[in-house]
């Protein structure tokens, strides 16, 4: 009876130790299929819910002609925004025709840009296409002079300082006193602006006198063509101030050409290749008010990035320019 008793207790306490097992087997187990669950949702969260991108900025960028080498150099200050910000940047020529120019304007509200970049061929006669755009939402940021329509904002170089310069260092080079031509250019606010600031310049010197200005288009072939009419009309001339450095070209090939290449000098605006190649040359070309195109696109999407983020901007830009001569032309940084 004892050895019976003592059997019975072992097969209970044999029993107890197999349940308690079996019961912390089935705990372990339910446990892991617990974290096993949660890592399986939260991989399959990870893999269904889509990646968000950043939308990509769109940019239009208008220009008056890719023939002149400062809005070439414009698209180049471009293609450096599309690398910096990653942007799809449009580059477009208007070939100097304001309807072209509209309709390329147009052409970016249909594609849904989200900033235009504005270098304007006629300041006036764009106007409805600014209008257009930003009836559309679209923010317009002029570049190398201003517009009308209601743009946002605009970035250029000082022309007032550029015709300024050009001013003061055509008088002291005549010494207060000489004959004088003027190549003008198309209707802009950037024409005029440096038109301005020489007109303003040089009326401190009452001996110097202005015998002819005629309008170059902006261009070295018009300039080249008005400068020969001007040469045949005029005998006595002591220097020619263009708007721009193509004309100035122009006119240095018609003063070579009727073999007067060293009586007068010239002084442009720009600072272009040509006008560096023309500088060093060290003949009649003489100095040009440099300025800096690049420099002036990467500011407007600055400007126009702002914009889009709903801060408030500055209504106008101005960006120095500085006086290149056959003196320090070799130290000059270009574009």
């Amino acid at each position: 009876m004892k050895n019976t008793k003592s059997l019975m207790i072992l097969i209970s306490l044999f029993l107890l130790v197999v349940l308690s097992a079996c019961s912390s087997n089935n705990n372990t187990a339910t446990n892991n299929k617990g974290e096993n669950k949660a890592a399986n949702t939260t991989d399959t969260a990870a893999t269904t819910e889509p990646a968000k991108e950043a939308k990509k900025l769109k940019i239009g960028l208008t220009v008056p002609s890719l023939s002149n080498p400062f809005f070439v150099a414009m698209s180049k200050g471009a293609q450096e925004v599309a690398t910096k910000y990653n942007a799809e940047v449009i580059t477009v020529s208007a070939d100097q025709d304001l309807a072209k120019q509209t309709a390329q304007i147009e052409d970016f509200i249909t594609k849904k840009v989200d900033l235009i970049l504005l270098s304007p061929f006629d300041s006036k006669g764009i106007a409805a296409a600014v209008q257009q755009a930003k009836t559309a939402g679209i923010p317009v940021i002029c570049v190398d002079g201003s517009a009308d329509g209601g743009i946002d904002s605009v970035v250029m170089s000082d022309n007032v300082m550029a015709g300024t310069l050009a001013a003061q260092y055509l008088a002291d080079r005549l010494g207060g006193k000489g004959n004088i031509v003027i190549i003008d250019g198309p209707p802009v606010s950037a024409v005029t602006d440096r038109i301005k600031g020489f007109e303003e310049g040089i009326k401190a010197f009452p001996d110097i006198k202005v015998i002819s200005k005629q309008n170059g288009e902006g261009n070295r072939e018009k300039a080249l063509s008005v400068m020969e009419n001007i040469l045949q009309a005029n005998k006595d001339i002591n220097a020619v101030f263009a708007i721009n450095d193509p004309e100035g070209v122009g006119v240095k090939i018609a003063a070579e050409q009727a073999g007067r290449g060293d009586e007068f000098f010239i002084v442009g605006v720009d600072g272009a290749p040509e006008a560096v190649d023309a500088l060093k040359e060290k003949k009649a070309f003489a100095a040009t008010s440099a300025q800096f195109p690049n420099e002036m696109v990467l500011k407007a999407v600055e400007i126009g990035i702002k914009i889009l983020d709903g801060e408030k901007v500055e209504q106008q830009i101005l960006i120095p320019v500085e006086l290149i001569t056959q003196d320090n032309v070799d130290s000059y940084r270009g574009w």
